[in-house]
């Protein structure tokens, strides 16, 4: 007999786990070094490029560009998609409770 999907979403996993947050961060900044990083490529700029059109260092463009780095600034973001020819969005995303009636 085989068996259907058993128990929660990975979501609720991960938070009954107490790693939704990290794993979530995590996954995001993969994401935006990875844009930043092909963005780079497609516009063939080195990191030294980048880093004096951001004005900034090419340690803290490392620091951007590290997939497992968290700490990043809107700023530094900011600075770096203005300098590649782009525009930053965030956006935030909030789960709405049931209304009880």
């Amino acid at each position: 007999m085989a068996k259907k999907n058993v128990g929660s979403n990975f979501d609720e996993f991960l938070e009954d786990e107490g790693i939704l947050e990290e794993v979530s961060a995590v996954a995001v900044k993969r994401l935006i070094a990875f844009q930043l990083a092909e963005k780079m490529s497609e516009k063939n700029l080195t990191k030294s490029e980048l880093a004096r059109r951001m004005e900034t260092s090419r340690s803290a463009l490392d620091r951007l560009l590290d997939p497992d780095n968290t700490s990043v600034t809107l700023q530094t973001l900011q600075s770096a998609v203005q300098a590649l020819g782009g525009r930053l969005n965030v956006e935030l995303e909030f789960e709405s409770k049931a209304r009880v009636s």
